[in-house]
């Protein structure tokens, strides 16, 4: 076995002591779910159909693919009567590469059924804050040269209020434009670095692939992301369960990626027929790596992982 200091030749005593940080974070991941009664699980990494979402390109793999989130195995286990689950994954993403994405990357997922986003939100909180004690940090840890409050609540913003207040252009406008990354990058995310997490909330449904939308406006979805200091770290939502809207959106999104020249994947019929039996519940992917970045003030991904692709 290499000595520590010959895994990267990038900064290893920064690096050491990160992945000691790192395995404190994941083990207080698995505490605080355990102390719920949440069971963990593993799923397959290969599967024969991953979810088509436009802008995520999964890895094929020997006429299947690997999975970019575990998250179609663990909502058929929701429906076949598992009500609390969550997963630490390996996650693969075709051409995902710079100072926050690495095309193998580490996820939480947890999903708890009888509730929705807003009660997910709670649980966040919760989760970050046991984190944070567990490390000895407290309720106060320093990020990007500034201070973030961990103590609840959080900050929830939602997108169409963002936009009024940040975006020299309309929701409304960005979207018949398709620039709705772009004014994210540029003008929502620089506003999102506070003094403590944001909760951004309330996606236009069209960027919800596997979102409800809200009972009282269906052109919006119940998802939120979570931002801290200024880092993008989760998305969730409650979740779809109507078997003909997944449809549709599911053929929607192909249509995109066909349009878009990229390859698009078999129906996920094993998924589909499970919505059938799946009760309300909510589910999160929270990336792993970049909390793990938050908690040592790291610029970029590549130290807080053992190995970058580039090191292999």
């Amino acid at each position: 076995m290499l000595p520590v200091s010959k895994i990267s030749g990038k900064n290893p005593p920064r690096k050491k002591d990160n992945l000691w940080t790192r395995a404190r974070i994941i083990q207080g991941i698995r505490r605080f779910f355990i102390d719920r009664n949440y069971l963990e699980v593993e799923t397959p990494v290969r599967i024969p159909a991953p979810a088509p979402e436009t802008h995520i390109d999964a890895v094929p793999s020997d006429g299947w693919f690997l999975h970019t989130s575990p998250e179609l195995c663990m909502k058929r286990m929701l429906a076949a009567g598992y009500p609390k689950i969550f997963q630490v994954a390996k996650c693969f993403r075709d051409k995902e590469r710079g100072t926050h994405h690495l095309p193998e990357f580490t996820l939480l997922e947890w999903y708890r059924t009888g509730i929705d986003y807003w009660e997910m939100m709670n649980e966040c909180e919760d989760l970050i804050l046991f984190v944070s004690r567990y490390l000895g940090l407290g309720e106060r840890i320093r990020y990007r040269g500034r201070e973030i409050y961990l103590e609840k609540p959080w900050i929830r913003l939602s997108v169409k209020e963002a936009f009024r207040q940040y975006s020299p252009a309309s929701l409304e406008k960005v979207l018949e434009g398709n620039h709705f990354d772009e004014a994210m990058v540029c003008h929502i995310e620089p506003n999102l670095s506070c003094e403590k997490p944001v909760f951004l909330y309330d996606y236009p449904v069209s960027l919800g692939a596997l979102a409800r939308s809200k009972k009282d406006d269906p052109a919006v979805a119940e998802r939120f992301e979570i931002y801290m200091g200024g880092l993008e770290l989760a998305n969730a939502f409650s979740e779809l369960t109507d078997v003909n809207e997944q449809r549709i959106r599911f053929s929607r999104e192909q249509e995109y990626r066909r349009g878009l020249g990229k390859t698009t994947y078999p129906s996920p019929e094993n998924f589909l027929d499970a919505l059938h039996d799946m009760p309300e519940s909510a589910g999160i992917a929270l990336g792993v790596d970049r909390l793990v970045m938050i908690f040592t003030d790291s610029d970029t991904i590549d130290d807080v992982v053992t190995f970058t692709i580039e090191e292999l």
